[in-house]
């Protein structure tokens, strides 16, 4: 065996490819061939698994630290668990003639066990199985000619790759693509270029090359000091690198050196406001970015950021530079992912007709089913293996699919919600719980005014999307109609959560959609305030609609000193504290309730207590930041602050009516215990 290895791992180094080869069985049988594997063969052999059995290794979850490095050869350990991104992640490291050796279950037994790394995206308690994807691998790694499967029951069945030519690796210079984009760049003077392209093509060596050569001065960031090994490398003693925040805050204060041109690389991992800010703050940018794979970027990247800027210049490199033009491994791997999301190069002609597509259809229709997900990663800012697994696997989840001329044009992804008990949804509400799942139904108990909110039954509007060739046609309004027309029986309402945008609000309100929430702050990952909005389908749903509704207009005056955006709502305030408002304020003082959640009762409250109540005053009524307030009343942070804010409520609550403060402290402390 040994040397009709050695034999197969020379062609494939001198035809600059990587192959998969799975070891699947029992625990004790896997590990011992990938031992003799790596003793046969020179290498690095890294193994990436929970319960490493090499001296290199590393973790799933810490694979990013990998990123940038090379290695030959290496082990990816799948028999407790399928880490998709780290999986991919690691393929990206390998070198020209490498393997990569996967660990599997028993082949007749893995798509029953359950997979370890399902907690991180099923949202359920405990491990389920995935045998839809597992099934999905099988099929792929049985129809591939490249791909080695060698099961325990059976002997190695060693399979030469198709006749290559002999690759040349790269030898430091500009490819004949970079050259063209090198010399491009080194004519431009100002504006945004932005080059994309799949991993291992050279464009962070690209951008390193064009820092060497520029005569100005360049400055780089990127998500990680990590990710921009392969720029400082290309770039010398000219690299020069900032992290996104020190950036933005050297730009701030205007302590930044001039600068001729910025650098972002793996630029749509940022989020898009840091990079609106950046882009409009130099003469002159530069983006590199990986728009498929692991990194969960997605065509969106292209079409909701680099569309928004005027006279942007793009440019793509094809060729890999790292290894062979359709190496087997990448292609594996674009495969098992999905990573060909939709281009949107061709639109769709002819009528809409809708259907309904099951987890069942990536057994049954396999080609229907990924059709559905290539549009929906294609048409979001950042999708990742992760959002894969949960619509093939994780319960609760449905789709509607819009078809014409044969092919998808729209899809909708719901997720089932709601349906915790009582005590459970009360225990939500007091900040005592925060079960897996159940985004908005969580949300409505845990920010809104009724404790048994997330008892009601639900349908959250995860993602939809429209072929950009098919959009304002309305196909987007009639996949929402054809969901309420399909809810199931006992269904509350429809439900979405969004990243607020003027123009996104009048899309959902067109839906028939009431805004039940308005976030206090701008959400990192998107720069936006979270918006939700609810179209009720039972007469429990139409009253909480209703209620919570009513609430958030009651509060629309006082929250908007929060939020530097017009709240679109009709103010209808009232000054006076009800018994929601006392409830509410009990929450806080007494439990766990976000500030957040309490805002217009507190600002009543501070209406209508004469004591002074410095730290909530200087909180709300005075919008005091939170570091001049500590500084002020001599606390040591943001958590002595709450605690201080806590017990101003609970005696101010106290001094107004002592017996009813008791009573509601008395009812939250009974809420801690639920089953």
């Amino acid at each position: 065996m040994n040397d009709s290895l050695a034999t197969l791992t020379a062609q494939m180094a001198a035809a600059g490819i990587r192959r998969l080869l799975v070891l699947s069985g029992d625990e004790t049988w896997s590990s011992q061939q990938a031992r003799q594997l790596s003793n046969a063969l020179p290498g690095d052999w890294l193994w990436v698994g929970t319960a490493p059995e090499m001296a290199l290794n590393g973790a799933p979850g810490a694979i990013n630290t990998l990123l940038g490095r090379e290695y030959l050869h290496a082990v990816f350990d799948a028999r407790s668990g399928f880490d998709a991104a780290a999986f991919a992640a690691l393929a990206g490291t390998l070198k020209a003639g490498s393997w990569l050796v996967l660990l599997t279950p028993p082949w007749q037994a893995w798509p029953t066990r359950v997979d370890n790394d399902s907690c991180r995206w099923s949202d359920s308690r405990e491990p389920i199985a995935t045998p839809h994807f597992i099934h999905h691998l099988q099929r792929l790694f049985l129809d591939d000619p490249d791909v080695i499967c060698w099961r325990q029951e059976q002997p190695l069945p060693l399979s030469p790759s198709a006749p290559r030519p002999r690759w040349h690796p790269a030898c430091g210079e500009p490819q004949q693509e970079q050259a063209r984009l090198l010399d491009e760049l080194l004519t431009t003077t100002d504006g945004v270029t932005a080059i994309t392209a799949a991993r291992g093509r050279g464009k962070s060596a690209l951008a390193g090359m064009f820092i060497r050569a520029l005569p100005g001065r360049a400055l780089v960031t990127a998500p990680s000091r990590a990710s921009a090994e392969v720029i400082a490398a290309h770039a010398g003693e000219k690299f020069v690198f900032m992290a996104p925040d020190a950036l933005l805050a050297a730009l701030e204060d205007g302590t930044l050196a001039p600068c001729d041109w910025l650098v972002i690389d793996e630029a749509a991992a940022l989020p898009g406001p840091v990079l609106q800010k950046l882009v409009r703050a130099f003469p002159a940018t530069l983006l590199t970015s990986t728009v498929q794979g692991y990194e969960g970027t997605g065509r969106g990247f292209l079409l909701k950021f680099c569309a928004g800027i005027d006279g942007l210049r793009y440019r793509t490199l094809s060729t890999p530079v790292r290894w062979a033009q359709d190496d087997p491994l990448e292609r594996l791997v674009s495969q098992a992912l999905l990573f060909e999301d939709d281009d949107f190069a061709r639109t769709p002609a002819g009528e809409v007709r809708f259907y309904s597509v099951s987890q069942n259809d990536w057994q049954t229709r396999p080609d229907r089913a990924a059709a559905l997900y290539r549009l929906l990663a294609g048409a979001h800012y950042r999708t990742s293996p992760l959002d894969l697994r949960r619509m093939m696997d994780a319960p609760g989840q449905s789709f509607i699919a819009a078809e014409a001329g044969g092919e998808t044009v729209g899809a909708l992804w719901l997720v089932a919600e709601g349906g915790l008990d009582a005590a459970l949804s009360q225990a939500v509400w007091a900040g005592y719980r925060r079960p897996r799942g159940n985004l908005v139904a969580q949300s409505l108990s845990a920010h809104g005014g009724d404790p048994l909110a997330a008892t009601l039954v639900g349908l959250r509007i995860s993602r939809v999307a429209v072929h950009p060739g098919r959009q304002r046609e309305g196909i987007g309004r009639q996949l929402i109609e054809q969901a309420r027309a399909q809810a199931p029986e006992g269904c509350d309402y429809l439900s979405v959560s969004f990243g607020y945008t003027p123009a996104l609000w009048r899309f959902w309100q067109r839906c028939g959609f009431t805004l039940v929430r308005f976030g206090s702050h701008r959400e990192a990952s998107s720069g936006c305030y979270n918006a939700m909005a609810l179209v009720a389908l039972s007469a429990a749903g139409a009253r909480l609609v209703r209620e919570e509704h009513q609430r958030l207009a009651r509060d629309a005056t006082l929250l908007q000193r929060w939020v530097d955006e017009t709240l679109p709502l009709t103010p209808a305030p009232q000054a006076t504290l009800n018994s929601d408002d006392w409830l509410a304020l009990a929450g806080f003082a007494f439990a766990h309730r976000p500030l957040e959640t309490s805002l217009g009762p507190l600002y009543r409250l501070l209406e209508a207590s004469p004591q002074g109540l410095q730290a909530l005053r200087g909180r709300l009524a005075l919008q005091m930041p939170v570091d001049v307030l500590c500084r002020k009343l001599g606390l040591s942070g943001r958590k002595a602050l709450l605690a201080a804010l806590r017990q101003e409520t609970a005696l101010a609550l106290d001094a107004l009516d002592a017996t009813r403060a008791a009573t509601l402290n008395a009812q939250l402390m009974q809420w801690q215990f639920f089953h």
